[in-house]
């Protein structure tokens, strides 16, 4: 089950947002001829990847930064960038482009330390835009937790796009950061839980002062809890998987499952 869209896009040119993905995807074209070459991608993550031991250490705080634009593989980035496509563009524009660089930023850099405080001996590599993400969605929740978001659900032989709010998706979201941060080794290597779970906050706890500014609940009671703007009217789907041989109403084409874009690593793979 993950989000593919909300149902109010931007009426402005994100343009931060998209600048950010493809920061992400040329940095990470650069380096992807050396998956083949582990000994080569080893000493690139040592370089600009984010060492907990390292920044208890005091060095490498260089990597705070450079670790948010580095990806452990294609459904890593994939999975990131579309979080960001969704989530990015209201907040921008709600923020302004500067402001929302600045707030995308700083979460990735809190959201780092987090994963420091978690796990301060830790001499697996962090990489990925994941913490500054969630502190992007962390921020979206408080602006806009009645806007709708399309999830698509998969089981087993069909798929179907539900509509729900965004308090409910996020909710969960970061519930399950919470979940599994707690019941898995934070000095192992995986995914970042406490990365995750600490953006969300950030995010959060930044805009804040903003939410106030714009009249805290009589901000929401404005909006209704939504972008500012209609929203987009998409089609609700729900496919059937036919069984292998077997036609349906005279359709040619089977459907077949998505695959998950959450794909957590085999241990001693940099965290993200």
């Amino acid at each position: 089950m993950f989000p593919i869209r909300d149902h109010n896009p931007s009426q402005k040119t994100p343009y931060v947002t998209y600048a950010l993905i493809v920061v992400n995807v040329l940095v990470f074209v650069s380096y992807w001829d050396l998956f083949s070459n582990p000994r080569a991608l080893n000493a690139l993550f040592g370089a600009f990847a984010m060492t907990p031991a390292a920044i208890t250490a005091g060095s490498d705080w260089h990597t705070l930064v450079t670790s948010m634009f580095m990806h452990g593989g294609l459904m890593h980035l994939a999975g990131n960038m579309l979080f960001l496509y969704i989530f990015g563009d209201n907040l921008e524009e709600e923020l302004g482009h500067v402001r929302y660089l600045g707030f995308y930023l700083i979460s990735g850099l809190l959201a780092a330390l987090a994963h420091v405080l978690s796990s301060p001996f830790s001499t697996v590599p962090l990489v990925g835009a994941s913490g500054a993400i969630a502190g992007v969605m962390g921020g979206y929740l408080l602006l806009f937790p009645k806007a709708r978001v399309d999830v698509l659900f998969i089981f087993i032989i069909f798929f179907k796009i539900f509509p729900i709010p965004a308090w409910v998706m996020l909710g969960v979201w970061f519930g399950l950061q919470l979940f599994n941060g707690m019941g898995v080794d934070a000095q192992a290597g995986g995914v970042a839980y406490w990365a995750h779970a600490g953006g969300f906050i950030v995010g959060m706890v930044l805009l804040l002062p903003f939410w106030v500014n714009r009249g805290g609940p009589a901000f929401w009671r404005r909006t209704a809890g939504h972008p500012p703007h209609p929203e987009a009217q998409y089609r609700t789907v729900r496919t059937a998987i036919p069984r292998a041989g077997q036609r349906k109403n005279g359709a040619t084409d089977a459907a077949t499952p998505a695959r998950s874009l959450t794909d957590i690593p085999r241990s001693g793979r940099p965290r993200r």
